[in-house]
């Protein structure tokens, strides 16, 4: 019995991990940091300043805010998955399943909290606490590919303390650190023998520091432009796995030894050395009139860093190391809010998100593509000090094709077509001290 099925499971539950993170721009990364952003579909992420969630998106912008306050929220995520055509070809007799019914990425909330506090009209701090990334795909127990995966969660946490200065009325800069927590799941149907499958699970984590840099610059009080910069963030990713037999034992494998053919447990521990890209924001907010204002933005994330997964086990060495070729990935948004009355905003927006991924390499773990993002929003403050806002998003992808393995590959051979769209349901409440 061959332990690709091992390899090839830590491999994509580290990248997994790592890649649902700062990609947004195609996979999973999580873009819901703001619900007022949300409802203008992020358009003016570096450039408007509405709450403490600027801390997030410019750093900068916390010194042009009159006064401390604090926002706390979140979005609940609601994805469906519409797969077609799914065909399963095993190597293995008798494993592999024959369907792919079923809700593939239960519901989630993401939630967030941020904290601004000016401290005079040129030095001000900041906190957050935010989901940049995360990512849970299911499957049922019959799915048809099940031998490429199953199940994946994973969940990043990260908090930020971050400081602005404004140097005059034009010109405002920020930075921030950010330390961030990777917590990971993956399981998937191994084959073994004929008619036989393993329970293989991968589960690992790390923790690593990036930090954030922005400026923003107002030429005249009716335009605001942003500039954010995130860093690229350096993992070490440890990992335990083990593959369980039907009965629930640990399986093993046969390896060759001076003394002879002895069975080894099919449990060991790896790592895997990961950079996230680097990102860039920018938008401009410009103030049509005195109830009207338009943002336009524009995100870059330097994907090509992304060529390979090279894991390495404590006692296999070398386990896996797969091409992935990923592109530089562009992001585009434009989006407007308009002030109804001194109590009521309306907000909508439009995002053009393009995936770094290629037909080759996609798989059943994030089987994502270039997505549209429509949104609209609403922020009242029913006094000074008390702001709500809500907003609504629905992302649509193109739909794309996956295909894996095939016929010398242990785990078979898969097909299926995949759409998948998403409903977004956000919250936040804002209060000035």
């Amino acid at each position: 019995m061959k332990n690709k099925f091992n390899r090839l499971s830590l491999a994509v539950a580290i990248a997994a991990a790592a890649f649902t993170s700062q990609a947004h721009a195609g996979g999973y990364q999580i873009n819901e940091q703001s619900v007022s952003g949300q409802g203008y579909g992020h358009a003016g992420r570096s450039s408007n300043v509405n709450d403490a969630t600027i801390v997030f998106g410019n750093p900068a912008g916390m010194s042009f805010l009159d006064r401390a306050q604090v926002t706390a929220g979140g979005t609940y995520l609601n994805v469906n998955t519409d797969i077609k055509n799914a065909e399963y070809t095993p190597t293995l007799p008798g494993t592999g399943g024959s369907t792919s019914e079923g809700d593939m990425v239960p519901g989630t909330l993401i939630p967030f909290a941020f904290y601004a506090h000016p401290v005079n009209d040129q030095l001000a701090f900041g906190f957050g606490v935010y989901a940049p990334f995360g990512s849970k795909t299911e499957y049922e127990d019959s799915f048809a590919g099940r031998t490429f995966g199953t199940r994946t969660e994973v969940t990043v946490m990260s908090a930020q303390p971050t400081v602005s200065y404004r140097f005059n009325e034009q010109w405002a800069v920020g930075a921030g650190v950010s330390y961030n927590r990777v917590d990971g799941k993956l399981y998937r149907n191994a084959p073994a023998a004929p008619g036989v499958e393993l329970d293989s699970r991968v589960e690992g984590d790390d923790e690593a520091w990036g930090y954030n840099l922005g400026v923003i610059y107002q030429p005249i009080p009716e335009t605001t432009l942003g500039l954010t910069y995130r860093s690229k963030v350096s993992y070490t990713l440890e990992g335990d796995f083990r593959a369980t037999a039907p009965d629930g034992s640990i399986a093993s494998r046969p390896v060759d030894t001076p003394m002879g053919t002895v069975q080894v447990p099919l449990q060991d521990k790896a790592s895997l050395d990961l950079t996230t890209p680097e990102t860039v924001n920018f938008s401009i907010t410009q103030q049509m009139s005195d109830n009207l204002k338009l943002m336009a933005g524009a995100s870059w994330a330097r994907w090509s860093r992304f060529d390979k997964i090279l894991v390495e086990g404590e006692n296999l060495g070398e386990i896996t190391n797969e091409p992935q070729n990923y592109s530089n990935a562009w992001a585009f948004a434009v989006g407007g809010e308009y002030q109804l009355n001194p109590q009521l905003a309306l907000r909508a927006g439009v995002t053009i998100d393009n995936t770094p991924t290629n037909d080759i390499d996609r798989s059943v773990r994030i089987p994502s593509d270039d997505r549209r993002i429509f949104s609209i929003g609403a922020g009242w403050s029913p006094t000074d000090d008390l702001t709500l806002d809500l907003a609504y998003s629905y992302l649509t992808e193109r739909g794309t094709r996956i295909e894996q393995g095939g016929p010398t590959d242990p785990r078979g051979q898969f097909g299926a077509d995949y759409k998948n769209e998403a409903h977004g349901f956000g919250a936040q409440l804002t209060y000035r001290f």
